[in-house]
């Protein structure tokens, strides 16, 4: 017998017909002879719903009112999945995150789940949401079920977390870009941590980071594939180790990911002296605007130079406020900011065993006449900015260039 948790996003649970087919996964796994805990998030656009009804009656809400109400949504859709089973001949209970209770790190909750499972029910638990230490509901943000889902199987020490979705399986780019691009089997919790950072949106970035972090196994599948419970296999995100033990070879370059939603800022004539690159980026860390891709250029003269940097696009406008305010401080020239340009990056653990990966990726763009604006490297990453007008080209281009393309 398997301890597994099963998590169904908001298109999965999206009406009362897929509700009742993810009733119908969830048995499948129950008939298997596995123990079952179940995560789900909000019908999809309950949320969406929610936070427009809080910005009517109040755009500069109360925090802690928010996440009340925000809260609620996840709340109708384990008291439909818990009746949907108990249609399906399954014995399940849903439980709210006060009465378990779910605290920030799932860990509170693993003794009344297991009692649940004990007395042989399935238990349904909201994810997105938790107590604070004050007992004040709490939601972990957009993307929170995932980290819900695989906290509480960290908890219980479950064999696997299924993350269902409205995608089959983590692919070596967006397959709506590029059709030939191929499922993954099997990735690596740095690939998948890197992919979700660097753009692609199947799992929630805190998500991979405590599958890491717990060594739990983590398979992304489609909860609209005709197969009930696993028996089409998604992509499983796994320690490295455990695909190198299997003997499976893994490519120099697992996948292409791509964002859309960067902003470029170039700070210019800034005084080349200590201390000044601490001085821009403070006020950003101040108002927890997130600084990416960083370049300095070369001081021609000795005492002024250029800084240029990424921001999320949606933090652009209070990223030039704060900078524009310490102005008079910092004594830099001007601030000019950039919204057409898109991240393009190659993710792969072969980076680390393998040469000249960032120049085949420069020689490919090149070759299609696309611009390099700025660089940033991992170990395990390459990243380039680009016009935005350039991304699909781009990511078809370097999907070929390192032979993912389906056969």
């Amino acid at each position: 017998m398997a301890r597994i948790v099963l998590k169904f996003g908001g298109t999965s649970v999206g009406d009362t017909d897929r509700i009742k087919n993810v009733a119908r996964k969830v048995k499948a796994e129950v008939l298997r002879g596995n123990q079952v805990a179940v995560v789900v998030s909000a019908m999809s656009g309950a949320t969406n719903q929610l936070v427009k009804w809080v910005n009517d009656i109040a755009p500069l809400h109360d925090a802690a009112e928010y996440d009340v109400v925000l809260a609620t949504g996840e709340q109708v859709t384990i008291g439909l999945l818990a009746m949907a089973l108990q249609a399906e001949g399954v014995k399940a209970r849903s439980w709210v995150s006060w009465q378990i209770p779910i605290r920030t790190d799932g860990a509170h909750a693993k003794a009344r789940i297991l009692d649940s499972m004990a007395a042989g029910e399935v238990p349904i638990v909201p994810g997105f949401q938790g107590l604070a230490p004050d007992g004040r509901i709490t939601t972990l943000g957009r993307g929170g079920s995932d980290t819900s889902a695989v906290a509480l199987a960290a908890a219980l020490q479950a064999e696997r977390c299924d993350i269902y979705t409205d995608v089959d399986g983590v692919y070596t780019t967006d397959p709506r870009i590029v059709e030939t691009a191929r499922k993954i089997d099997k990735v690596t919790y740095e690939e998948m941590l890197e992919m979700a950072s660097q753009g692609s949106k199947v799992l929630q970035t805190r998500s991979v980071e405590l599958a890491m972090n717990h060594h739990v196994r983590v398979q992304v599948l489609s909860s609209f594939d005709e197969a009930l419970g696993s028996d089409l296999p998604g992509t499983l995100v796994v320690d490295e180790d455990e695909i190198m033990v299997q003997g499976i070879e893994k490519s120099v370059v697992s996948g292409i990911a791509f964002a859309k939603d960067e902003a470029k800022i170039t700070v210019t004539h800034v005084p080349d002296r200590p201390g000044v690159a601490a001085a821009i980026f403070g006020p950003l860390a101040e108002a927890n605007i997130n600084v990416d891709m960083i370049v300095q250029n070369v001081s021609l003269d000795g005492s002024s130079t250029d800084i240029t940097f990424t921001v999320p696009r949606a933090d652009l406008a209070r990223a030039v406020e704060r900078l524009q305010k310490a102005k008079a401080d910092l004594k830099f020239a001007e601030v000019k900011a950039d919204t057409n340009v898109a991240k393009i990056s190659v993710i792969g653990v072969g980076m680390r065993s393998h040469a000249g990966v960032a120049l085949k990726m420069f020689e490919t763009l090149a070759a299609k006449g696309i611009n390099i604006q700025v660089i940033s490297t991992s170990e395990i990453k390459v990243s380039v900015l680009v016009a935005a007008e350039y991304t699909e080209l781009a990511v078809r281009a370097l999907h070929t260039a390192y032979e993912l393309d389906a056969a």
